[in-house]
């Protein structure tokens, strides 16, 4: 008779692996109040680009700062949590070189627990981000005339596509070779998708040869979505374009953060 496969080496239940990943985001989260710096690069960095962005460029492309900031909020709100998922990356990174993975694989939970608790961690803090974008927005006069169904869908739409760029970050951050290595990452993956995309002027202002770029663009597509959602514009294919970039790109990158992981830790 076959002896019994030893219970480390057996594949967890995945109900099993939601609970230890859960529990390991809250220990996640709980490294907040033991460094609460961490809180200032949460505020700050969406407060900035509030600030930033709309007076830099709003009489520029509006003529009116505050016309301009209904229509270039929703897009910092994904910009803004597009660059918060690239601290997966470094977090990731800095994790694996330090040990903190040996030590979590030494505890008799699923391999796979600690890189979902992590990153479902950081998809926490992106709450905080988005929160901060929306509230600095709200001070200085924005207003989602939609209602409150179309206002959450909009948020969710933004943080679903958080968590995958988390996992897309999460595999960055475990090839990558040291956390410094991760500012070329960065500048070759998020810079062409934040700053060549419609979230600062609209697309059709652009130039032609730019324009074939944004239309396909995912974030230009998440922020077309949540404007129209948050102001009640025409929705168009913008949601379900949004959705299938979502689910291609988790299908993609967590699958392959996952079996890295395994390789690695």
């Amino acid at each position: 008779m076959t002896a019994p496969e030893p219970a480390a080496r057996r594949p967890a239940a995945p109900v099993r692996v939601a609970r230890e990943g859960l529990t390991l985001a809250w220990r996640s989260i709980l490294k907040i109040r033991h460094s609460p710096d961490q809180l200032l690069d949460l505020s700050l960095m969406p407060i900035t680009f509030v600030v930033l962005f709309t007076f830099l460029f709003g009489n520029a492309v509006s003529g009116d700062w505050h016309a301009y900031l209904q229509f270039v909020l929703p897009g910092v709100a994904v910009q803004a949590l597009v660059f918060a998922s690239m601290n997966t990356a470094i977090g990731f990174n800095s994790d694996l070189r330090s040990g903190v993975f040996d030590r979590l694989r030494s505890l008799p939970i699923s391999r796979a627990a600690p890189l979902i608790g992590r990153v479902l961690g950081d998809v926490v803090r992106n709450v905080v981000s988005l929160a901060m974008v929306f509230a600095v927005g709200a001070v200085l006069g924005f207003r989602a005339h939609a209602g409150l169904l179309a206002i959450l869908a909009a948020c969710g739409l933004i943080l679903a596509f958080s968590l995958s760029m988390c996992w897309m970050a999460a595999l960055a951050g475990l090839l990558a070779r040291s956390p410094e290595s991760m500012g070329g990452f960065v500048f070759i993956t998020v810079v062409p998708l934040t700053f060549g995309s419609n979230v600062f002027v609209p697309t059709e202002k652009l130039p032609g040869w730019l324009q074939a770029w944004v239309k396909i663009n995912p974030v230009s597509r998440l922020s077309e979505a949540a404007r129209a959602l948050m102001t009640r514009m025409p929705v168009g294919g913008s949601v379900r374009d949004s959705l299938l970039w979502t689910a291609a790109i988790l299908a993609v990158f967590a699958p392959l953060a996952i079996m890295v992981y395994r390789r690695k830790a």
